[in-house]
C-alpha cells in the first residue's frame, strides 16, 4: 500500500555535502556520511543522495562513496549522479542501494530504463525530471545536464514517456524553487499527479513542515522531498540536520503514517 513519504535530499560535490539555490551557488555544509548517521537516528522514511557534478563532468559514479553510504544507511537509499549504463545501475544496487536515480541519461536514452529494469526491477529505477517554469507560455519545461540544457518537452509529456519505458518512480524537481524555501509548486504537481500511474515525489521549495503538510494534504500518497528544510535551521540558515519527529509526522500525514519502513514502489512489469 502506498503511503506518504518525507524524504531528505542531500546534494554532493567533491565528496562534500552542499546546498544550492536554483541549481547555483553551492554552499558547503558538511560531510554526507555524518549527515546520514544523524538521519539514521531520526528514522527517516528514505533518503536521496545526488552527485550534482558527475554528469556535467562526464565521469562515472563514485562507487567508493556509494558503498560507504550504503553501508551507513539504515533507511532505503536512492542514489543518482553520473549513471549512464545498466551495468552501473546493477553494480550500485548490488552495493545495497535500493533505488538508482536517472536524469539526463534517461531523457537522452529512454531505452536505458527498460534495460536497467530487466536487471534490477522497475521498483529500483527512479527518473528525476528537472523542471523550469516558462512564465510567458504559462507552462513548464524539462531541462537536463544539471539545469543547463532545455529539452523543449513538458514534464507531463516526459513523465508519461518515462513511465512507458519502465520507470518505477518519477521525481519532479522544480529548479526555480530549489533552495528558495518558499513552498512547493503545487500547480506543477497538479499537472502531473493523476496523469501517470507511478509513485510521484516532489522536490524543490519546502521551507516548513506546513509546506509538506499542504502537499500531502492535497495529493495524499506522495513523496515530499526537501533539502534546505532538513539541513538548515532558522532565518540565518544555521547548519543543523533535522527531521520531523513521530508526533509531527502524524500531524502531517495523519492515518497514512505507519512508522519508518520501506518506500513504496511500482509493481514490476516484467
Amino acid at each position: 500500500m502506498l503511503r506518504p513519504r518525507i524524504i531528505p535530499c542531500l546534494l554532493v560535490r567533491d565528496k562534500g555535502l552542499v546546498k544550492t539555490v536554483r541549481f547555483a551557488g553551492a554552499r558547503y555544509i558538511g560531510d554526507p556520511i555524518n549527515a546520514v548517521r544523524i538521519f539514521n537516528e531520526k528514522e527517516v522514511d528514505e533518503i536521496m543522495v545526488l552527485d550534482i557534478d558527475a554528469t556535467a563532468e562526464r565521469r562515472e559514479p563514485d562507487f567508493g562513496m556509494i558503498e560507504n553510504l550504503a553501508q551507513e544507511c539504515r533507511m532505503p537509499l536512492c542514489f543518482g549522479g553520473g549513471v549512464k549504463t545498466s551495468a552501473q545501475i546493477q553494480k550500485i544496487i548490488q552495493m545495497g542501494v535500493e533505488k538508482v536515480a536517472l536524469s539526463s541519461a534517461a531523457v537522452e536514452n529512454p531505452e536505458l530504463i527498460g534495460e536497467a529494469a530487466e536487471r534490477v526491477g522497475n521498483q529500483s529505477i527512479v527518473v528525476v525530471l528537472d523542471v523550469r517554469a516558462r512564465p510567458r507560455e504559462r507552462d513548464y519545461e524539462v531541462w537536463i545536464k544539471n539545469g543547463t540544457t532545455p529539452t523543449g518537452r513538458s514534464p507531463l509529456e516526459m513523465a508519461r514517456r518515462m513511465e512507458k519505458h519502465g520507470a518505477g518512480e518519477i521525481v519532479i524537481n522544480a529548479i526555480d524553487r530549489d533552495g528558495v524555501m518558499g513552498g512547493y509548486d503545487l500547480d506543477l504537481v497538479r499537472q502531473i499527479r493523476g496523469e501517470i500511474g507511478l509513485p510521484l515525489t516532489v522536490l524543490g521549495g519546502a521551507g516548513s513542515l506546513d509546506d509538506i503538510g499542504r502537499l500531502i494534504g492535497e495529493f495524499g500518497a506522495i513523496g515530499a522531498a526537501a533539502g534546505s528544510l532538513f539541513v538548515y535551521k532558522g532565518a540565518y540558515k544555521a547548519v543543523l540536520i533535522n527531521y520531523p519527529n513521530r508526533s509531527e509526522k502524524r500531524r502531517l500525514i495523519g492515518d497514512g503514517y505507519g512508522g519508518p519502513g520501506p518506500a513504496p514502489a511500482a509493481e514490476e512489469r516484467g
